[in-house]
């Protein structure tokens, strides 16, 4: 007998596990879209003068290799004891926060909440982390989360200088800032025409700037009360910003009580391990009176229809997907995530717990300081709360190398002093390590007095809501988190279909070794031989990357999608002023493109020149020729989306590229859309100059619930020397990036780097073909979405062939003749279980769909049952049956409230309301929330936790 074994092949990721539909449906879906093979489907859609010729070909790993590899390289990495400080601390994750929040997909897979109705956990937990930076700071209003501590100053001082009544050009940047924020000021500061003065606070001449920021304690550590200060700058109309530390908070005297306007800082120390960089939530809170000009998302309170408490994101008319080059900010991705582990992690200890945590981390370091002062050592500053500098001479080198024989790394701080940062983690065992990298021996005695004078000791309470009161039992924790995740719908209940936002599979292998110590404990100023790992798995990432986009080089840096746009616009602008073309500042973007390139490319001080759309969906070329030809000399750059932000390739886009640059252009090109690209067309190959990559989006890091992201940038080799540096690793005893005439974008060398092991992963174990597979399936999905639909719902944009390429737009405007909305059929798919498309973009009253690869056809099936269900619901209003208003689609979605309530009087059964064509029944998705009243929170607008009273009113 012959035995034929069972085929399997544990190197198919891509296949078995990544991709959704299974070879036998394929054929199913591409009988529906009327072709014959796949590689027939690629053949109509994309064009092949734009085709890549040699194919991705690097072998795949199994899951099993995969993270064996993952160990091996993690080993590589030499975790010691950083008390380097500078905005990186160790801290305790509590295990309770790791499994519940970091290691679930209920909460790392969902999207930013712009549909409230199906976000209400992650919206109340980012509520509480407003509430928590606001009380901590002494301010009226935060938002919810930046992307890190230095962008968030940079952020502060665009902000300042749009509110300050002072006429001044200049602003104050306090010496005693961490290093990397100053550059980062720097950077933002010089394409906007404004004069940074760095100096020390006492040569602060208040009438010469529209705002200054201070460090609070100060990089070196001083504890500093800049009431007066702030009152000086107040005196002439300018603006008061302080960087500050959310733990430090706990016992020192808060911003708003020194007056200060505006406070920004990073809140890793509660809870997020440093990561090698990232990522970590940065907050910002500002007085009441600036609330309108504050960038970034903000969580509110509003009502829904039946007039209960409802959270939603409030003001989104400030942000950039509205008001694109007018916008406050080019914000998009920021970090939900880890704002939401930061919130937890002050619900989780409360207020008496965190004061603990920072009384024991202040007494430590008191009793440090006396010891090295008792043995005769020069230690500043006099008042302080974490951090001392030791001046030790000619003895630094000396120092620096006993404190890694102990284990330990010391902040090198010119040539003669180095710097020691307690945190959490520190205990008596590291103190007696530090003594003894200077030469004494002993343990320190115990000091329970302060290090700083008793005026600016915290006389406020914080944390006062309920919320951070509860019982501290884990078990009431797990419920509480579990609570919050079960109202809201993420990617591990359906599928999220959202144009350009690509929220495909974030496979549980990838994920795991963020939460590894070897990778998560690296301080990123860590000298580079203890970082040996990370180096390798960027350096390899970076390749892979630039195989796939065709580009020579690759920047991490930038840890968004927006910061990347950013990024590589100042590199273009770099490279013309090196080329002494520095009148070249003109951009033209279609308007078609996303919000954010306009909002990066006015952050970047170009001037915008809006090219027209065709008639097709394409960009205009007669106009962009026009335009290119108009601006002449002073053209800088254009941005494109490729494929276009309508979902379609267009045939025109070498002409394009062309145009730019027989006009001394270059070409930038939005990598919103490469995951239609990837293994069929590379952005450097067919006249791409630089592009960002969403790794959030093609690259499998999941979205975090509106971060993290990274969006580092590939440039072709002209472009290389001006990619972003950094002040830190330009020290010897860091390494790695140099600082170069870019400036520098973010906090950290490599932005967010523990992330980049999930898109490392991804590449690793989906292979050359894998990826190139998901391409073409990404590709087909949204085509037999297209083929399904277009009975139904007109699409609006396809290519010459009939194609649209990984998603696909569905015209809802001629519905609005009944009074049928887009909003409608929005919230009535939250009845089916489904996340809306992307509404009203890039076309006013469309949805925009995209399934990605990872879908399968039963649920992708599922969507379309639900989509046809709703189509014969606007069916029944336009023949009459039944009002708009008084249809299942204007009082969507339905709660259970609405299932049970006594008196239905409405004109549909409840059967309809609730489980409509395509729901699931036994384990269906009940919004905890009616549709919510978006006016009614802008015109009453609560930003923190409001008080339990409110919660009790609605109840009743």
């Amino acid at each position: 007998m012959t035995f034929t074994p069972t085929p399997y092949n544990a190197y198919d990721f891509a296949n078995r596990r990544h991709i959704g539909p299974s070879p036998a449906e394929m054929e199913e879906m591409l009988a529906a879209v009327g072709v014959r093979s796949l590689d027939e489907l690629i053949d109509q859609t994309v064009p092949a003068s734009i085709r890549q010729g040699k194919p991705l070909s690097w072998a795949p790993l199994a899951e099993h290799e995969l993270l064996a590899k993952m160990k091996e390289i993690a080993a590589k990495n030499r975790v010691m004891t950083s008390l380097i400080g500078q905005g990186y601390y160790g801290t305790v994750t509590p295990p309770a926060i790791q499994r519940n929040i970091l290691e679930n997909p209920a909460w790392y897979t969902a999207y930013t909440p712009y549909q409230p109705e199906i976000a209400q956990g992650r919206l109340e937990a980012l509520l509480n982390y407003q509430t928590m930076v606001c009380d901590l700071t002494g301010l009226d209003v935060a938002n919810a989360s930046l992307l890190d501590e230095a962008t968030a100053a940079a952020e502060a001082m665009t902000m300042a200088e749009r509110v300050a009544k002072s006429k001044a050009k200049a602003f104050f940047v306090d010496r005693f800032c961490h290093p990397q924020t100053i550059a980062v000021i720097r950077t933002r500061a010089l394409p906007l025409g404004i004069e940074i003065i760095e100096d020390d606070v006492r040569k602060l001449e208040p009438s010469k700037v529209f705002g200054a920021i201070f460090q609070y304690p100060s990089s070196y550590g001083h504890v500093t009360d800049f009431t007066q200060r702030i009152a000086s700058l107040h005196a002439v109309g300018a603006i008061a910003i302080m960087a500050t530390d959310l733990l430090a908070l706990c016992l020192l005297k808060e911003p708003g009580a020194m007056g200060a306007d505006i406070a920004v800082g990073s809140a890793q120390r509660f809870g997020v391990p440093m990561g090698y960089g990232g990522p970590h939530a940065a907050f910002m809170a500002v007085k009441d009176a600036h609330k309108r000009q504050m960038p970034g998302r903000i969580v509110g309170v509003s009502i829904d229809a039946q007039g209960g408490k409802a959270y939603r994101l409030s003001l989104q008319t400030r942000e950039q997907h509205i008001r694109r080059e007018k916008a406050t900010s080019n914000v998009c991705t920021a970090q939900a995530l880890l704002a939401v582990m930061a919130s937890f992690y002050a619900v989780f200890h409360g207020p008496e717990g965190l004061r603990a945590i920072a009384e024991r981390v202040h007494f430590l370091t008191q009793r440090l300081a006396h010891a090295l002062k008792a043995a005769g050592a020069k230690v500043d500053p006099r008042a302080f709360f974490d951090t001392i500098t030791v001046e030790v001479g000619v003895g630094q080198a000396g120092i620096l190398a006993a404190a890694r024989n102990e284990g330990l790394n010391f902040r090198k701080i010119g040539t003669n002093r180095v710097g020691i940062s307690l945190d959490e983690t520190t205990d008596e065992r590291v103190l007696i390590k530090v003594l003894r990298a200077f030469g004494i021996d002993g343990v320190p005695p115990h000091r329970a007095t302060l290090g700083f004078p008793e005026e600016m000791l915290r006389t406020t309470d914080y944390l006062t809501h309920p919320v951070f009161q509860m019982n501290r039992a884990e078990s009431e924790m797990m419920r509480y988190m579990r609570r919050l995740s079960d109202r809201d719908l993420a990617l591990d209940r359906a599928m999220i279909p959202l144009g350009s936002c690509t929220m495909k599979l974030n496979a549980a292998a990838e994920m795991m070794p963020i939460t590894w110590p070897e990778f998560g404990s690296l301080h990123p100023f860590a000298p580079r031989d203890q970082a040996a790992g990370y180096h390798e798995a960027i350096s390899d990432l970076s390749a892979k990357l630039c195989e796939i986009t065709g580009y020579d080089a690759m920047s991490m840096q930038p840890n968004s999608g927006a910061q990347g746009e950013y990024a590589g616009l100042l590199t273009i602008l770099a490279y013309h002023r090196s080329r002494g073309d520095a009148q070249r500042t003109v951009c033209l973007i279609p308007t078609s493109a996303h919000g954010t390139n306009p909002a990066s490319a006015q952050m970047a001080g170009m001037e915008v020149v809006v090219v027209k759309s065709a008639p097709n969906g394409d960009v205009d070329v007669e106009d962009f020729r026009a335009k290119a030809q108009a601006a002449g000399a002073k053209l800088a750059a254009c941005m494109i989306t490729y494929p276009s932000t309508h979902g379609v390739f267009e045939e025109t886009v070498k002409t394009i590229c062309q145009i730019t640059h027989d006009h001394g252009g270059q070409v930038y090109i939005d990598g919103a859309n490469m995951n239609a690209l990837v293994g069929l067309v590379k952005p450097g190959e067919i006249g791409g100059d630089v592009s960002h990559l969403n790794l959030h989006k093609t690259f499998a890091i999941p979205h975090g619930g509106g971060g993290p992201g990274m969006g580092p940038i590939g440039v072709k080799a002209h472009l290389a020397p001006h990619l972003p540096g950094h002040p830190e690793t330009d020290n010897p005893e860091g390494g790695g990036l140099k600082s170069t005439d870019q400036g520098t974008v973010s906090a950290a060398p490599y932005g967010s780097a523990s992330i980049l092991l999930i898109s490392w992963a991804y590449c690793l174990m989906m292979g050359g073909p894998g990826l190139t597979q998901a391409t073409r399936v990404a590709i087909l999905n949204a085509n037999y979405i297209a083929a399904r639909l277009a009975g139904a719902y007109p699409i609006l944009f396809m290519g010459n062939k009939g194609r649209v390429a990984h998603e696909c737009i569905l015209d809802t405007r001629p519905f609005a003749e009944v009074g049928v909305t887009v909003d409608d059929i929005a919230k009535r798919l939250i009845d089916n279980g489904f996340h809306a498309p992307t509404m009203s973009w890039p076309v006013a009253g469309t949805l925009m769909v995209e399934p990605t690869e990872s879908e399968t056809k039963a649920e992708i099936d599922r969507f379309i049952t639900a989509l046809l269900s709703i189509r014969e619901e606007i069916r029944a209003v336009e023949k009459g049956e039944i009002t708009a208003e008084e249809s299942p689609l204007r009082h969507a979605p339905h709660t259970v409230a609405a299932l049970v309530t006594e008196a239905w009087d409405r004109k549909y059964s409840r059967e309809q309301g609730c489980f409509p064509p395509g729901a699931f029944r036994v384990d269906k998705y009940w919004p905890p929330v009616g549709r919510v009243d978006n006016v009614y929170g802008d015109r009453n607008l609560i930003c923190t936790c409001p008080p339990v009273e409110s919660y009790m009113e609605a109840a009743e």
